[in-house]
This record gives C-alpha cells, sequence and structure tokens, in this order.
C-alpha cells in the first residue's frame, strides 16, 4: 500500500516507511475534511461559464451567418450593378461563401475556448493529407479557375462535352451544373471539362441546319430540288442569304442522297430542323419523289 501512494506521488526513488505512512494521513484527512458545498459551489460556477461560453459562440453563430448572408447579398448586387459575367459571379459567390463560413467557425471554436493555433496546425497537416489524397478535387478547383479565365462557355451557354449536351446552368468551385434538354442534371468535374474538346452553340448568332434527304434511284433530281427550296422558301425563319442549297451528296447502296442547308438564326435551329424535316416526308411524294427502303438484288444462276 505505501508503494502505491509512493508512486502516485510520482516519487522517483522509494520513500522511507514513516514518510509513505505521513502521506496516506494526509490524503485520509483530506477525503474526510472535503468541504462538499464548496465543490458543488465550484462545479455550479463552472457550469454556469460553459453555458454562458456557449451561448455566446451561438450569438456569434447565428449572427456571423446573418452578415454573410448581407455581404453576399450586397457582393451579388455590386456584380449585378457592374455587368459582371453572371459565370464568374456564380464562382465568386460560392469561393467567398465557403471562405467566410470557414472564418467564422474558427470565431466560434475560439470563443469556446479552443487554442485555435493547435486547432489551424492540426488543420494544415489535416488540409496536406487530404490534399494528396484528393488531389483530383483540388485539379478541379484549378479546372474551375481555367474556365472562368479562358470562358470557352458562359452560364446559359449550349454546349457538347464529355459526352454530354445541354445548356450551363452553373459553374460551382469543382464541378460544371449542366441541364439537359429533356430536363436531367449534369454534373462535370471541372479539370474533365476544361480539358477536354468543348462545342459551343451558343457563341454565334446563326447556325447552319443540315438535312440528308434520300430518294430513290430513278427519280429527277431536279424535280426533288426544286420542291425541296420550295418548301424552305415557305419559312420565314430561313435566311435568303446565305441561300438555300440542295446538291447530289452520295449515291448510296439503295437510295441517292441529297444535303441540304440552310441558315438561321441560332434560337430557331431545332424548330427549323424538326418542322421542315416532317415537311420533307408529307410534301415530295406530292411530286412524285419516292423514298427507297433498303434493298438488295439477288441473281440465280442456272448451270
Amino acid at each position: 500500500m505505501g508503494m502505491f501512494f509512493a508512486q502516485a506521488d510520482a516519487a522517483p526513488l522509494m520513500l522511507p516507511d514513516s514518510i509513505q505512512k505521513a502521506h496516506f494521513a494526509q490524503t485520509v484527512e483530506k477525503i474526510v475534511n472535503m468541504d462538499f458545498s464548496e465543490v458543488f459551489s465550484s462545479l455550479l460556477s463552472e457550469s454556469v461559464w460553459i453555458l454562458i461560453k456557449i451561448a455566446i459562440a451561438l450569438a456569434i453563430y447565428f449572427i456571423g451567418r446573418w452578415i454573410v448572408r448581407r455581404i453576399l447579398r450586397l457582393l451579388d448586387a455590386a456584380f449585378e450593378r457592374r455587368k459582371v459575367d453572371v459565370s464568374l459571379r456564380s464562382f465568386m459567390h460560392n469561393t467567398i461563401s465557403v471562405v467566410f463560413s470557414l472564418i467564422l467557425i474558427m470565431i466560434v471554436v475560439q470563443t469556446l475556448g479552443v487554442n485555435v493555433t493547435s486547432l489551424i496546425a492540426v488543420f494544415s497537416a489535416a488540409t496536406l493529407a487530404i490534399g494528396m489524397a484528393l488531389s483530383g478535387t483540388a485539379q478541379n478547383f484549378a479546372g474551375g479557375v481555367m474556365i472562368l479565365l479562358m470562358k470557352p462557355y458562359r452560364v446559359g451557354d449550349y454546349i457538347s462535352a464529355q459526352g454530354q449536351s445541354g445548356t450551363v446552368r452553373e459553374i460551382k468551385l469543382f464541378s460544371t451544373v449542366i441541364c439537359t434538354v429533356d430536363n436531367q442534371t449534369i454534373y462535370i468535374p471541372n479539370n474533365a471539362i476544361a480539358t477536354a474538346i468543348i462545342d459551343n452553340y451558343s457563341t454565334a448568332d446563326d447556325r447552319r441546319v443540315d438535312w440528308t434527304v434520300s430518294i430513290a434511284y430513278g427519280d429527277d433530281v431536279d424535280v426533288a430540288r426544286k420542291a425541296i427550296l420550295s418548301i424552305l422558301a415557305e419559312d420565314t425563319r430561313v435566311y435568303r442569304e446565305p441561300a438555300p442549297v440542295v446538291w447530289v451528296s452520295a449515291l448510296a447502296d439503295s437510295s441517292v442522297n441529297l444535303v441540304v442547308r440552310v441558315w438561321t438564326k441560332n434560337s430557331d435551329y431545332w424548330d427549323v430542323f424538326f418542322e421542315n424535316n416532317e415537311k420533307f416526308y408529307k410534301q415530295l411524294p406530292l411530286h412524285g419523289i419516292n423514298f427507297p427502303f433498303p434493298q438488295m438484288d439477288v441473281h440465280v444462276k442456272k448451270e
């Protein structure tokens, strides 16, 4: 027993038996004479102080969130007045929101009594480790910065990239959000799209519409050309200059393929394409033009 208390006092050497007994007597006396009311008062005082710190931290958090939202609204208004690009506006909004949120969290943690310096050191080490593990995420962030600087597309543009096509809805910190024509939301990593081939269909005001119309062998190409041009002449959305053209593009196995090209507004592209495609199908047979089916001639030789 004496050795136990000696070790509890962290004595480097074994103490004499008389000194061990004196220490044991002092310990017993402290326990017997303990003032529980004083202990309870001390615990109550500490609990009240902890609750006060928690209340102050919560107040700082909610007030800070209100201030951050207010700052973001002011920045959005300033961007709107200065006609800042929508893509850059969205990216800056997300970045500033994340930075201010991290600062607010650090202030709240410091208010609770946590050593922020040590926390920052731990956070930096963790960030380095996570950054090495998630190097792709950093590349996506860098890709987002490149997209905003080079501006291959903007919010509202219709693009095709990485096998996906749709309207750019938002450029976020790590990904680009596009909305397809059937209202699907696609998230493409910024690093992948920044280094990919991008078809941007919204940069020009005008766009060419192409059709391939197959007619049967033996049909009059001039009659087909005249019929197609008359159909296009009725569409006021089709430009007269450059004028529509109809050419023979290929002599295929079962058909003569005509390529039809016209110019129209970018916004009218799909309407012009689909509506005239239907008109070709309905009206060309009225002019004696036939649409051939794939066919094969088989010759049987008798011996």
